[in-house]
């Protein structure tokens, strides 16, 4: 790649997106295309369309957050469907604040950065483009020129809604350099950017005592005062607060309780009227969507407070809890370490996910439903199925509380004590151990943790690393399996066969012999036993089998090993018990013989290129499972 060829390509581009015109020029536009008119709101929920929406499970995933949100489909599309929609089709919700609540490092600042970053991209777009008054301080819609009185014959001249007034510096340069003419108004395309402060604004509270309301309003410039004679003439005001540069676009209050109250006292006629107050001038119209975010208790001490009630009013709550999904909460973790110098240490297979399965543990809450415990939950909340519970047992339990998510370990505590055991020096690769001990040990210094949370914490430890150690044994011994679906599917078959001649009351042909012979009762049970299907219940699971199958050919599809999950889970478990001894024997040698060490060095080949193992991390899984079958 040629840098300077590409920087050179770049510029081009930024070229290219100017555009410079009159206000005749820009009506004439919008009467080929109105929605570069569009309000804030609306330009943002176009934004987020324009990345792609797909139905799943009859529910909205929008594309444009999955690259770095994980595990909130269900809050982003509450979050898009009521108030990006709703305020971008200007129903009353746009004229309030949203406030993101949630627990720290639960993706409220990422959501919101997101936002940001995708109106910068989408107003590089021919759809998001954004014109203003060229030399406006707050890059004004040039409609405002249009008079008050004359608006409703242009709104239903080209299509389009007119809302808001000219700025005070806009006001006096139409009067003073275009003399009242709007059609010489100059119009150019402005590009939103947070680093050259158009179109979005950020305001952080600091010292109360040093902080001043000039931050979002903008402030007066004393140095031009005997120039101009006044502090209400414009051209002595700088136009240069958050709230002004924000206009067209986003404003973002970041940790907004936190704020003293006079600065939240702007936004009481800002999200209703849509204008605020500024120096010695008339109410300044502005266009801004307004986020904020905070966390729970800061929520409910400002609604605990009774002076709070006019802007508690106006802004709609959206909750941001924690990621539940065992698998999405890897991702996290994942993404995390790939921005870091760390990527060249080898993470081991199930290791990010049993650091997972910990976290998701501290975040969930007891369900009064009978049988189901937090590992079950767990697993169906994580797309999984669970013998005995159905879809509709999921939605009861993810009904059953407002305010599941809201607290346990946030992924910034998991992630830093990773980093703990990734910096090791001279350290060749990690495993779900190291990772569990690190987290065990990271919780004497974790200040916020309670003596009663530190004994759950070490109970979902133990619990994690039983997930684990299931899945390292079903790992190692899926890899002793020489052809491991190849066996798995001539076990299959000729259970089918059996069941088949079972339920048809019929009997079975020996291959060799050609002998009649009754169904292999004894091979069933052995493989009907493994997912506990009882004496009883043995009819009923094999009728089911066999419906299953008509249903399949019927529909013209193949009934396959993995197309029923119990069966392909009593199958595999039918093999690794089989398998159990041989396992046992080669990994706990000390000195294999020449056979016991060629079946080692197979499975470790078949652990490297088809699980993604390191020789160390696959000799070290070997030796752990070894040590588990001989407990």
């Amino acid at each position: 790649m040629n840098i300077f060829e590409r920087v050179a390509e770049h510029r081009a581009e930024s070229d290219r997106l100017t555009w410079n015109g009159t206000f005749e020029d820009y009506i004439a536009l919008l009467r080929e295309d109105p929605t570069p008119a569009m309000t804030a709101h609306a330009r943002v929920y176009e934004m987020i369309e324009s990345f792609g929406v797909e139905e799943v499970g009859g529910h909205k995933r929008y594309k444009f957050f999955e690259q770095e949100i994980f595990g909130l489909d269900r809050s982003i599309e509450k979050l898009v469907e009521e108030y990006f929609h709703s305020a971008a089709r200007r129903l009353d919700v746009r004229k309030r604040i949203l406030l993101l609540m949630g627990p720290v490092s639960g993706g409220k600042s990422t959501l919101v950065t997101l936002l940001k970053r995708g109106l910068e991209q989408f107003s590089r777009t021919e759809k998001g483009a954004i014109y203003a008054i060229d030399g406006c301080p707050m890059h004004e819609e040039p409609l405002h020129l249009i008079p008050l009185e004359l608006r409703p014959e242009v709104e239903k001249e080209i299509g389009v809604r007119i809302e808001g007034n000219l700025c005070p510096s806009c006001q006096m340069r139409l009067r003073t350099e275009y003399g009242g003419d709007i059609s010489k108004v100059p119009v150019e395309r402005v590009i939103v950017s947070e680093d050259n402060r158009v179109g979005i604004g950020t305001f952080s509270p600091s010292d109360p005592k040093s902080q001043d309301i000039a931050d979002l309003t903008g402030s007066i410039d004393f140095s031009t005062i005997t120039e101009f004679g006044s502090e209400s003439d414009p051209r002595a005001y700088r136009f240069d607060g958050e709230l002004n540069k924000a206009n067209r676009g986003l404003m973002e209050f970041q940790e907004m309780l936190k704020c003293d109250e006079k600065f939240l006292w702007n936004l009481l006629s800002l999200t209703q009227e849509g204008n605020f107050k500024a120096g010695r001038f008339a109410l300044i119209s502005a266009d801004e969507m307004i986020v904020a975010h905070t966390n729970e208790s800061e929520y409910k001490s400002f609604i605990s407070n009774k002076k709070n009630e006019a802007l508690q009013s106006r802004m709609i709550v959206m909750p941001i809890p924690y990621n539940l999904k065992v698998s999405e909460e890897e991702k996290i973790y994942a993404k995390l370490i790939q921005q870091s110098d760390m990527k060249h240490v080898h993470i081991a297979p199930h290791a990010l996910r049993t650091a997972a399965i910990f976290s998701i543990l501290t975040r969930l809450k007891e369900t009064k439903k009978q049988g189901m415990d937090l590992v079950k939950k767990m697993r169906m909340y994580d797309g999984e199925e669970v013998e005995g519970y159905k879809e509709a047992d999921l939605r009861e339990m993810q009904n059953e509380y407002l305010d599941e998510g809201m607290s346990g370990i946030d992924p910034r505590y998991v992630i830093n004590r990773i980093s703990s055991a990734l910096i090791k020096q001279n350290l060749q690769c990690i495993n779900a151990l190291d990772i569990l001990r690190a987290i065990k040990d990271g919780l004497d210094q974790h200040a916020s943790i309670t003596k009663e949370e530190r004994e759950r914490y070490l109970n979902f430890i133990a619990l994690a690393r039983k997930e684990y150690d299931e899945l390292a044994k079903k790992e190692v011994q899926k890899a002793f399996v020489y052809s491991f679906e190849e066996s798995a599917r001539t076990l299959f078959e000729n259970y089918l066969d059996n069941i088949e001649a079972f339920c048809n009351w019929s009997k079975m042909r020996d291959p060799l012999t050609d002998e009649e012979m009754d169904p292999d009762e004894r091979l069933m049970r052995s493989i009907e036993e493994q997912i506990g299907i009882s004496e009883n219940a043995k009819k009923a699971f094999r009728e089911e089998i066999l419906i299953r199958i008509s249903a399949y050919s019927r529909k013209e599809r193949k009934f396959e090993y993995s197309s029923h999950d119990r069966l392909r889970e009593a199958i595999e478990k039918k093999l690794f018990t089989d398998l159990k001894d041989i396992v046992k024997i080669t990994t706990s040698t000390k000195t294999p013989d020449a056979t016991q060490l060629k079946r080692m060095n197979e499975v470790i080949k078949r652990l490297i290129e088809e699980h993604g193992y390191t020789a160390a991390s696959a000799n070290e899984l070997l030796r752990y499972v070894g040590s588990l079958l001989n407990r």
